[in-house]
């Protein structure tokens, strides 16, 4: 039970890490677009995938066409239009905003976890939520200042983007779950494997009618190493790291943990997402920055405890009652 539990709750904080680094994918590919970067991060993740599968043995009965067509709608909710909308909300309100914003997706997700599954008693959570509240305020009022405003380009495109992937990311971490739960032979990876297949098929087809609406710049600026080399590096790396990475642990969180501790922990991605902003910028966290992620941490570190004693109570009840 402890191996569980602390697996998937690390699995859950690196998917934390994984995710939080869509927020920084618009300050370092340079003149190409963020749909020439989930291209190519998309595809590498593809392949990646497909390896996956036919490196397994007996793969081919989880190869169903209900298997395949969920792998892709998932793929479309969670990483594609995910992706497009945090970034396109890292472009239009800031690196500092965007992620601050993406902290709502903890409350809710713990709010309809803990309502369906009724983990923990309501009582029990109202402390680390309201840490985690007050820590999101801390955040958002310090990106909110004059100094995080700097960088935003529009606040009416970004927030509504922000919002957006607040609630793909919601919709995601609810259907995966639940199609996880149908599906107990399913191995992790390859449930992994078809999303991120799933998630280059999506790409590849909208690359024809992105193209002629001239959303991609790889053809004007060319696919040669000379000219697209630093968006092949970023767009592998992010491939493997942040997509596959992600994809890969927080199913593995999800078979886990309980939907409301999962919650609770990928608030961590905001901290994460703060830090990279900052790091963009090249500048030093306020004091008020640094209050806000450290009681967004307070909150998480309560969760896991409050949840892991709940959990060895209730193992404990049941090996006594044996």
């Amino acid at each position: 039970m402890d191996r569980l539990f602390f697996v998937g709750v690390s699995a859950a904080l690196f998917a934390a890490f994984a995710f939080s680094l869509n927020f920084i994918v618009p300050f370092i590919i340079g003149d190409y677009s963020n749909f020439d970067f989930a291209l190519i991060r998309h595809v590498v993740s593809a392949l990646v995938g497909l390896y996956i599968l036919f490196s397994q043995n007996g793969v081919m009965r989880h190869l169903t066409l209900r298997n395949c067509l969920q792998a892709i709608w998932l793929a479309f909710i969670g990483y594609v239009g995910y992706f497009l909308t945090v970034t396109g909300a890292a472009v239009f309100a800031g690196p500092v905003i965007a992620p601050a914003f993406l902290g709502l997706v903890p409350i809710v997700l713990m709010v309809i976890g803990n309502q369906r599954q009724g983990s923990l008693p309501w009582r029990s959570l109202m402390m680390p939520l309201a840490l985690v509240m007050v820590g999101l305020a801390l955040v958002n009022g310090a990106a909110f200042t004059t100094e995080g405003l700097n960088s935003v380009r529009s606040l009416w495109i970004g927030v509504p983007l922000a919002l957006a992937a607040v609630g793909l990311w919601c919709w995601f971490a609810l259907a995966n779950q639940a199609a996880l739960a149908t599906r107990p032979e399913m191995p992790s990876g390859v449930w992994s494997a078809l999303i991120l297949v799933g998630g280059g098929v999506l790409v590849l087809a909208f690359y024809p009618v992105g193209a002629a609406m001239d959303l991609f710049q790889l053809p004007t600026l060319g696919f040669s190493w000379s000219s697209a080399g630093n968006l092949y590096f970023w767009g592998a790396s992010f491939a493997l790291l942040a997509t596959v990475g992600g994809v890969w642990t927080w199913n593995i969180a999800s078979r886990s943990l309980p939907v409301a501790l999962a919650a609770q922990l990928i608030v961590s991605e905001t901290a994460f997402g703060v830090i990279g902003g900052l790091i963009v910028h090249a500048r030093w966290p306020t004091p008020i920055e640094v209050g806000g992620v450290v009681v967004l941490i307070a909150g998480v570190v309560l969760s896991v405890r409050i949840f892991y004693d709940r959990q060895f109570a209730s193992a404990k009840a049941v090996l006594a009652h044996e």
